[in-house]
């Protein structure tokens, strides 16, 4: 997913969304409610390529969904130093955001990947600084959002 830090988000109403947008919404409703197991009965169900699903997936969510799910999920690159992750985390626990999962890997060639996914519901400050402040910390090479319900 691209880097969304720097890019505004806007509220539009559905017929101006693309056809491929509004379809992409059905998919991710049949998959979400059970009707449908897989993506491939999901797009077929809906007359939709697997790549357009793919392309907006995580950029298009039924206004209802973002009100209610605030849960950000952040994929960081960092240096294998000391404290990082101890470090980071104050950073986000300081922002009043909750940690619902934490995965990182074993650090290979002085580097780990680590995925959070936050729920930031009481969150203080605006997701565009939250990430800034992120890419600010000097042991953090990359923080991307994979997905997000937050914007």
């Amino acid at each position: 997913m691209k880097d969304v830090t720097n890019q505004h988000f806007y509220l539009v109403r559905e017929d101006v969304l693309t056809e491929a947008m509004q379809k992409t919404l059905e998919a991710k409703a049949l998959l979400q409610t059970g009707k449908v197991n897989s993506i491939w009965d999901a797009v077929k169900e809906v007359d939709l390529s697997r790549s357009a699903f793919y392309k907006y997936r995580d950029a298009v969510f039924p206004f209802h969904s973002i009100v209610q799910e605030r849960i950000l999920t952040v994929f960081l690159q960092l240096e294998d130093r000391e404290g990082t992750l101890a470090r980071l985390l104050q950073l986000v626990a300081d922002s009043q955001c909750n940690v619902l999962t934490i995965h990182q890997t074993i650090p290979i060639q002085g580097r780990a990947s680590v995925t959070l996914s936050l729920d930031v519901t009481a969150m203080s400050k605006d997701i565009n600084e939250f990430l800034a402040e992120m890419k600010r910390l000097d042991f953090v090479e990359a923080a991307d959002v994979i997905s997000s319900g937050a914007f």
